[in-house]
Parts: structure tokens; sequence; C-alpha cells
């Protein structure tokens, strides 16, 4: 058995660890970066990349069949599978070669294989061979799909947003569980590429959507293009010769049954904490035996031998932590963790990010900001919100693209803008304006000021906007009145 002893240990070797390597190593060069199964990104290998690929592969499909509109005849495209996955796939190693390419430019003693179990609070045991003593450590150990018992029923017609990408042709059926950010991005790109989608989801969410409006009318939109119940009663599932055999409550159909070739579990992702020994990290977990950290530190804390707990020398970023599961809010918490890991017992608050999150379904999602709920919690009564429909909206006519709803949330009295959410064309680029403004605090009167050109999508932003202006009420007596509202107001 060989022991090393470093200043700072990390946990990981994706965006977040890569990040806090780089963070660290601006303090010191003792660093030891562990990574157990392969160096490339969620995002690259399975996650954002791979998806975006198959979803463009969808959007040529879709805009031949639907060129009609335009003058153009269009006909159904004959769609080779094969030759689909082949530049998923190709493209895909592409992207994970240049994030391999990152990480041999770092040193070589500072890079180690193999699985990491805490078997103490400053120690590490990698593999069979290795024990690593650390002063500081950062947890990035990322996440892995949740799948629920049930789901395993289909035996090892089961797959996961991993395994699509390793497909060499597409299936005939896929009945999707989860209409979540994965689910709606794989399950309408597969459905486009010819594949009989069915989606099912439990409680009523849509994505990430919160406000019931924008939910409402994503329900609808979708259901025109493949079967989506976001609050289905699923009555059995199992795997038979033929496939995957489902029996549910269709909507309008009642009770039926049907066979598919493939089950893909879009559940949601679950952090890998619970494989790597964090019982004996000696840190605070919380309900679901997840570290409990400060999102603008990192820091976990330490339990005390009083029952209390005070701040700990290990760090916990990206989906390991559950908070912000999305790859630019990886990169900025490795390299606060990093930062801090490597200036520790000196810890410093970094900066975050105005919420942003895109789907990239058509029409795309986004949501910028505070969500209609948090809006409320702040504001109680004191807000207005405004909207804009993209059906009629000029430049989005004329692209055929005219599906969407916008709202935009603004507080009482100061005029803030606070948060959007948006069903709709261009939604990824709208929610990065929107997200700009919001981190610079802007007013809603301040972004009418800026320019909006003729004729572009965004112009439905400034008439969303309007409305909301036309809504709000300011000035010190408003303000005033709004401060008995509650925290915020």
């Amino acid at each position: 058995m060989i022991t090393k002893q470093v200043d700072v240990a990390i946990i990981g070797a994706g965006t977040a660890g890569m990040g806090a390597y780089r963070a660290a190593r601006e303090h010191t060069d003792s660093i030891l970066l562990i990574e157990g199964n392969q160096y490339g990104t969620t995002c690259a290998r399975v996650g954002c990349m791979p998806s975006k690929l198959l979803i463009a592969a969808a959007e040529a499909a879709h805009h031949h069949r639907h060129t009609d509109m335009f003058g153009v005849a269009s006909n159904d495209p004959e769609i080779d599978g094969r030759k689909v996955m082949q530049r998923v796939r190709a493209e895909r190693d592409r992207f994970v070669g240049f994030v391999k390419e990152s990480v041999e430019g770092f040193k070589a003693e500072h890079k180690v294989m193999g699985y990491a179990q805490f078997t103490g609070p400053n120690t590490l045991k990698v593999g069979e061979d290795l024990v690593v003593e650390a002063k500081k450590i950062v947890i990035a150990t990322g996440s892995r799909p949740n799948i629920p018992g049930f789901l395993h029923g289909a035996g090892n017609r089961l797959v996961v947003n991993d395994d699509i990408f390793e497909w060499e042709e597409l299936p005939a059926s896929v009945a999707v569980f989860g209409p979540g950010v994965i689910g709606l991005e794989l399950g309408q790109a597969l459905s486009r590429l010819g594949v009989d989608v069915r989606m099912f989801g439990v409680g009523g969410a849509i994505g990430p959507i919160k406000d019931p409006e924008i939910r409402d009318y994503a329900e609808k939109v979708f259901n025109r293009e493949f079967y989506l119940d976001p609050d289905a009663k699923v009555e059995s599932l199992e795997r038979t010769e033929n496939g995957v055999e489902i029996t549910y409550q269709h909507r309008e159909k009642g009770l039926i049954t049907e066979t598919f070739d493939y089950v893909l579990a879009a559940t949601g992702r679950r952090p890998n904490v619970d494989n790597i020994g964090i019982e004996n990290a000696g840190i605070e977990l919380d309900e679901r035996n997840v570290p409990v950290f400060d999102r603008y530190t990192m820091q976990t804390r330490s339990l005390t031998d009083s029952g209390g707990s005070r701040p700990s020398h290990i760090f916990m970023a990206g989906d390991a932590n559950n908070d912000l599961p999305l790859l630019h809010e990886a990169a900025d918490e490795g390299r606060i963790a990093g930062d801090n890991a490597g200036r520790f017992p000196e810890v410093r608050s970094g900066k975050r990010r105005t919420a942003l999150g895109v789907v990239f379904s058509d029409p795309q999602i986004a949501n910028v900001g505070l969500s209609i709920q948090e809006v409320q919690e702040r504001c109680r009564s004191c807000y207005a919100t405004g909207h804009v429909s993209f059906e009629d909206q000029g430049r989005s006519r004329v692209m055929g693209k005219n599906v969407g709803l916008l709202k935009v949330y603004g507080e009482q009295g100061t005029g803030l803008f606070l948060g959007a959410e948006m069903v709709g064309p261009g939604a990824e680029h709208i929610g990065h304006l929107l997200s700009w403004v919001a981190q610079r605090r802007l007013t809603v009167s301040e972004i009418l000021e800026l320019p909006f050109y003729h004729p572009v999508i965004e112009e439905g932003v400034r008439t969303a906007l309007r409305d909301l202006n036309s809504n709000l009420q300011l000035g010190p007596a408003v303000i005033e009145r709004c401060m008995d509202c509650g925290p915020g107001a």
C-alpha cells in the first residue's frame, strides 16, 4: 500500500473537477486529481453535445416535412438511422477528445485513475494500492441516472440517455418516462426521426417549467407531435418476447396496452456521493445523505463532538451537490471550490450568476432569474406580470415558428425586472438577453430603453415588457406600502 500526501485532493475529473484543479493550482503544486472511470465530461460524453447532435438531425427531418407553407413542396424524408447515429457518435467522440486533450495537459504526477473512498475526514483510499492523505478535499463526483424500481421490469430493453448514443440504428418505438429536460429533448428528437414515442410523467411537471400558464401551453404544443401525459397512470410494465408491454390509462382511449422496443428512463439524476464512503468524511449530511454546503463558497460543514457543526476543509462542486446540474454552473462551482480549497482556511464567497436554463426542444423552453413561485415568496402581492403570445408575432409568423408564450415578472415600487419563463422560438437567445439584464439589475423601464431591431423575434420581448410596465406601480409610496408584504418586497 502506497501513501501519498497532498495539500489538495479533487475527486472527479469532469467539468467541476477540472475547474477546481485549475483554480487550486493557483495556490499549490501539491495536488491530486482522482478519476474513477474515464476522462471526458458528462456534457461531452452523454449529455449536452450528443443530445444536440441528435436534435440537429431531427430538426433537419422536421424542416423537410414542413415547407408547404412557403410554397415549397415537401414530402417525408428518407431517414437513414444508421447514418444519423454514426454522425452522433463521431462528433461526440470529437468533443470528448477535446476534453481528454485538456486533461493530458495536466502534470502526470497530479493525476491518478481509481475509485476514491473516504476512510476518514482527511484520508482517501484510491483503488486497492493507494492511500491519499489530503489537507483539503473537493468532491466533484458528478451524477448518474436515477431509475425508479418499476422500470426495471423492462429488463434488457431499459435504457438511459447514456445508452442511446451508443445505438447503431434507430428503433421503431420508445416509451419515455420523465418529461424533464432529457426526456423532452431526446423524446421529441426520436419522434421527429420516425420513432413512435409515448411520454409519461408523474405529478404534472414538464421540463423545468414553474409557471402554470406556460406549463399548460407547453403540454398542448408537445401533444401535437407525440403523446405526452405529464401525470400518467401506468398500470403495468413488463418485458415480453416482443419488447416491453405497457398498460396505461390513455387520456382519450381509456385503458390500453401497447408494446415498445425500448423504455427510456429520463427520470432525473442522482448525485454520486453514496458510493464514496461519505459517512466517513465527518461532515453534515441532509435527509438525502448529500453533504450540506454553502452554495457561495462550496464549503461543507464538519460535525463536532457537541453535536453541532463548523466550517469544513471539504468542498463540493458540480452535479455531486445536487443544486444546479448545468455545465456553466458546474464550471463556476469548480472554480469557487478549487480556489477556496487552495486558500483554506481563508474562504471567499464566489460570484454566482443569475439563474438561466434552456431546453432545446421545439419550441424551446427558457427560465431566467426568479421563478413565479420565488417571485410570490419574495414579493407576496407586490409584483406584476406581463406576457406575449408568439402566435401573431411578426418575425415568428414569417418563419412559420409562431408558437410560443413568454411571461415576465417585475417588482412593484422599484420596477426591478425579476425573471421570466418562456416556451417559444429562439428561447435560447431570448433567455440569454433577459439573464444579462437581470444580472445587471435593470428595471423594466431601463430595459425598454435598449435597442430592439425590426423585424426580429426579440420584438416579442419588448411587447411582454411593455405589458409588464403598464402593470407596474412605481415610486416611494408604493415601495413603502410593499414593505409590509414580506421580506425583500
